[in-house]
Formats: structure tokens, C-alpha cells, sequence
């Protein structure tokens, strides 16, 4: 264990070697948190973290990113605070940042337990960016709030692409745009150690909450999700999207997803007035090939599922419960086994759901029922027998997010990290 103050942790920083921990101090560090050849090993990562009490602020007085890292591997970043100015600070810079392009290589990365806050100059500032292919990253219990963007993954040309991440138990909240943004990719380009065989990043257990600020740059959904390659490495990749909140935006989708996705045991909830469907499924910058979307829980003002995309190869959603003052499915001639969906008005949610009015979305006993799905529909997808809280589906009658009706233990929904358990 190294220990550092604000006064000594730049020179202790180039001192790093596999299986190392720098610990930071209480304190305010100005100048920024500069990664740059900094390599573990898979059994022996560098861990940088911020004390058990008090707080670490990270902060940045020159002219480049906070924290910006630079061909480095198996890096953990605990408990630290990544701090911005808001609106007022110096245009341009971002929370953290993986950058460069193909020659910059940044793989294996944990970040853990921060509070990244106020990363807002404008729409295009963010928390998390990367723009070099990067893989085996792990964003986990972060609260990231107050951001032009929280999560800004993969490049806006389709390059750089984000694989086989796991994204779990954040809270992103109040960004300008985007809660979260995972660009679209491009044929790839073979890099050492890359992942070549199927990948999934999985996006779990987060708290997504936009609020009624303008986006000057265009709306945003809260989370967005582009499409894989056609051929070669990365055409068979897949998110898996599963026992997350989406909440709240005036004015677009909560979740727009193109390419490979499985979206499961989920609650939407859109309360704004907004008109735009929960989940938009689409042909966006790359097609819509397969969506398995069930058992999600959608209490909305406007649509419920919308299916704007051509040619879906693989279509399924089934055991939604799905409460809507717009349309609650619209398939814009899209085809694909849909059927067997609990719809009906935002008033209709109080007959099946305990107290929509006090944010208690599970069923009331021997509610929001149907016929058992088809165990083996969904078995590849990570986690398909557990409901929102983790508990055991069983045979899988029932329609939404939450498998039963027994209260005991829940987490409450609210603005928070969702604990790793419920139950």
C-alpha cells in the first residue's frame, strides 16, 4: 500500500507496478489524475483509491481531461470524487476519458464507487468517455450526476467500439443529454488481444433519471444502445439490458436500441407527459436484428413499445405489462412472435400492480397473470429466471418485472444505487 496527498500523488503515480495500491487521502487533488502506462496484470491489478472516510476530490485546473488514461490495463478507480466546475467550468473537458483512437490501448478497467458530478459545460461534455477500442471494462456503483452526458461509449463515427462491458448498479441522473450513449460500430479492425468471438455487455441493475432540462443540442433518450458490425468480429455481440429504472424525460424514449439486445425485467416509468414511446426499437445508425424484450414493467404518458425497423431477424415480446396513455405496442408492420402482453391505461395499473401512486410497481396477489413462457425461449440470456429483485420466476406467469406479490424486503424505488441484492 502507497499513500499519497495532494502534494505527492503525481509523482507516486508513475511508481505504479502490478498489484499495487496508491490510497489518496481526504483532499482536494488540482491537478487532475493522469494514467499513462499503467499495467497489472490479470491476477495482480493497480488499484487507485480514495479513503474509507472523508473524500478524495479529483479535480482539474489546467486545460485537459480529470482523469485521462493512456495504454493502461487491470486499473481500478475506487472511491473517488471526479469533479467538475457545471456549466461555468472550462469548456471541453470531461470526467474521465479513454481517447486516441486505436493507438491508444485501454483495456481491463474498473471503476468503482465515484461520484463523477458536474461535467456540464455543454450537452457534450461527459462523465465516462471512451473513444479508443476498449474492452473488459466494469462502471459499478457510481453515481454520476449532473453531466452533459453521463456515459459516452465508442465514438460518434462508429469506431472505437466499447466491448463486452458490464454497466451495474448506477445511478446517472439529470445529464443534459444522454443518460448513457453506446455507439454504433463499425467493421473492426483486429487489434492484439481484442476479443474476437461473441461478446455481450450487460447493462444491469442502474437507476437512469433524466429531468425536464432543455437539450440544446437535440433530445435524448436516457439510454441509447447502436448496432453491431454485419460480418466478422462483433456481428454476433448482444446487450443484455435487465432489472434497471428508466425514469422520467419529457421529451423522448427512455431506452432506443438498434442491433442485438435483450431487454428483461425492467421498469419504465414515464410520468412527464411525454408522448414518445418507453422503449424504441429502431433501425438507427446500424439495423434492428434481434430483440427479445420480456417481462418489463411500463407505467407511461405516452407509448408503450414502438417498433420502427425493416427485416428484424429475430422479434419476440411477450409478458410485458404494459400501462399507457399512448399505444401500448406499435409494430409498424414489423413481425415476430408478439403476444400474450398485459396492456392497458396508466389508471388500469392500480387493478394489477400493489400502489403505482407510492412507487410499489409489484403485483397484487393473483394479479398480472398469464400463461407460463417457454422456459427455453430465453435461457441464454443472462439472468432470464430472475425478476427485477433477483428472486426466482419459476414457471414465469407473470406479466412485468416482478415474478410476486410478497413485499417483504423490496428495495424502494427511488433516486439510488440499487443494491446488489433486493431480497
Amino acid at each position: 500500500m502507497k499513500h499519497a496527498t495532494p502534494e505527492t500523488y503525481r509523482r507516486l503515480l508513475t511508481t505504479l507496478r502490478a498489484s499495487d495500491t496508491l490510497r489518496l487521502e481526504a483532499g482536494v487533488y488540482e491537478r487532475g489524475l493522469p494514467i499513462t502506462d499503467c499495467n497489472g496484470t490479470p491476477d495482480a491489478w493497480i488499484t487507485i483509491e480514495g479513503p474509507e472516510t472523508g473524500a478524495a476530490e479529483i479535480r482539474q485546473t489546467q486545460v485537459a481531461n480529470c482523469v485521462e488514461l493512456r495504454d493502461s490495463s487491470h486499473v481500478a478507480l475506487k472511491r473517488l470524487a471526479i469533479l467538475g466546475e457545471g456549466p461555468g467550468g472550462t469548456p471541453g473537458l470531461f470526467g474521465i476519458s479513454a481517447k486516441g483512437g486505436p493507438e491508444n490501448r485501454v483495456h481491463h478497467i474498473l471503476i468503482e464507487d465515484c461520484l463523477i458530478s458536474d461535467w456540464n459545460t455543454s450537452q457534450q461534455a461527459v462523465g465516462i468517455s471512451t473513444k479508443t477500442p476498449t474492452w473488459d471494462w466494469t462502471i459499478r456503483r457510481n453515481v454520476i450526476r449532473r453531466c452533459g452526458t453521463g456515459l459516452y461509449l465508442g465514438n460518434s463515427n462508429g469506431a472505437d467500439p466499447f466491448i463486452r462491458g458490464v454497466i451495474e448498479h448506477n445511478l446517472v441522473e439529470d445529464p443534459v443529454g444522454y443518460c448513457m450513449e453506446i455507439k454504433f460500430q463499425n467493421a473492426r479492425t483486429a487489434i492484439p488481444g481484442m476479443p474476437e468471438s461473441a461478446c455481450r455487455t450487460i447493462i444491469r441493475h442502474n437507476v437512469f433519471i433524466k429531468d425536464g432540462t432543455p437539450s440544446p443540442d437535440g433530445d435524448r433518450p436516457n439510454v441509447l444502445v447502436g448496432g453491431f458490425p454485419a460480418g466478422g468480429p462483433g456481428s454476433g455481440d448482444l446487450y443484455e439490458i435487465h432489472g434497471n429504472v428508466f425514469w422520467n424525460n419529457p421529451r423522448e424514449a427512455l431506452l432506443q436500441a438498434s442491433g442485438q439486445v435483450s431487454v428483461h425485467d425492467n421498469l419504465f416509468l414515464g410520468d412527464t407527459g411525454t408522448r414518445k414511446a418507453a422503449i424504441a426499437l429502431r433501425d438507427h445508425d446500424l439495423p434492428l436484428r434481434r430483440a427479445h424484450v420480456y417481462h418489463n414493467t411500463i407505467v407511461s404518458d405516452g407509448e408503450g413499445i414502438r417498433v420502427a425497423a425493416k427485416g428484424v431477424e429475430d422479434l419476440v415480446i411477450t409478458a410485458n405489462a404494459l400501462f399507457t396513455e399512448g399505444d401500448a405496442l406499435v409494430l409498424n408492420r414489423a413481425e415476430g412472435r408478439v403476444g400474450e402482453n398485459l396492456t392497458g391505461t396508466k389508471a388500469d395499473a392500480a387493478k394489477h400492480l400493489a400502489n403505482p401512486a407510492t412507487m410499489a410497481f409489484y403485483p397484487l396477489a393473483g394479479a398480472a397473470l398469464g400463461p407460463p413462457l417457454d422456459p427455453v425461449l430465453f435461457r441464454s440470456d443472462t439472468a432470464s429466471s430472475f425478476d427485477f429483485d433477483g428472486v426466482g420466476k419459476g414457471e414465469s406467469r407473470h406479466r412485468g418485472a416482478f415474478a410476486t406479490p410478497d413485499p417483504e424486503g423490496r428495495w424502494r424505488i427511488q433516486r439510488g444505487i440499487k443494491p446488489a441484492s433486493s431480497r
